[in-house]
């Protein structure tokens, strides 16, 4: 049986709860590779929790096994029950949130490339609304089993995929389809395109991604910084 997930809290700038937003890494990286976006996000009315995913992968962590084949039209090769022990361990944590006090309808899912995967997997399969589900540098596992395994809630929640387009670890190729099937199945997927590779595009990006919660939290915008890149 896998551990509980290790997680990490940092509160909102502002007095009182507000809204959480959960950050899930990629492959090899850990919760630590993650603590600059909430300063760059600069969201004070933002509470969030960044977790290790289960699995150790060398220094950092994993949520799932993956063989990567060389990326010439091939396919990443997904280890589909790790993938479900990883979402049953991230709505068992949903619902840790739920019973502390936080509501469902404001709490976001942010991931990258592997932490992509596992928001869209989990988020659009919870049986509870959430407030938004952003997913970045990643791709879909099975788009046609999660839309006939989606939560009930899942077709008013808000989506956000951002791409790279000179990725090479995750080609526009495996990560656009996956988000055009969701979009056809209904659910509201906005897809964003930056010109970057496996990484987050600075200031263009991470303002990209603020918006898109400001909106989805109904909060106004605020005056921020710029963004450096980040990999992981």
């Amino acid at each position: 049986m896998r551990p509980p997930l290790t997680t990490h809290f940092i509160p909102a700038a502002q007095a009182g709860s507000g809204p959480l937003l959960i950050i899930l890494h990629g492959l090899g990286d850990s919760m630590d590779g993650w603590q600059w976006l909430a300063p760059e996000l600069n969201l004070p009315w933002m509470n969030y929790l960044l977790v290790n995913a289960p699995k150790p992968y060398f220094d950092g962590f994993s949520w799932f096994d993956l063989s990567i084949p060389q990326m010439t039209g091939g396919r990443l090769s997904v280890n589909a029950d790790d993938v479900v022990a990883s979402r049953k361990q991230l709505h068992m944590l949903l619902d840790a949130q739920r019973g502390a006090g936080w509501s469902s309808k404001q709490t976001a899912i942010l991931g990258f490339s592997q932490g992509c995967l596992m928001t869209l997997d989990a988020g659009l399969r919870y049986p509870h609304r959430l407030a938004a589900l952003v997913g970045i540098s990643g791709w879909m596992h099975d788009p046609a089993r999660l839309l006939a395994e989606q939560g009930e809630a899942a077709k008013s929640v808000p989506v956000l995929v951002t791409h790279g387009t000179v990725d090479e670890v995750v080609p526009m190729a495996l990560a656009e389809p996956g988000v055009r099937a969701l979009q056809a199945g209904g659910l509201d997927v906005a897809w964003q395109e930056f010109e970057k590779a496996h990484t987050v595009a600075g200031r263009a990006e991470v303002g990209f991604i603020r918006r898109f919660l400001e909106a989805s939290f109904s909060q106004p915008a605020q005056r921020n910084r710029a963004a450096g890149p980040a990999e992981g």
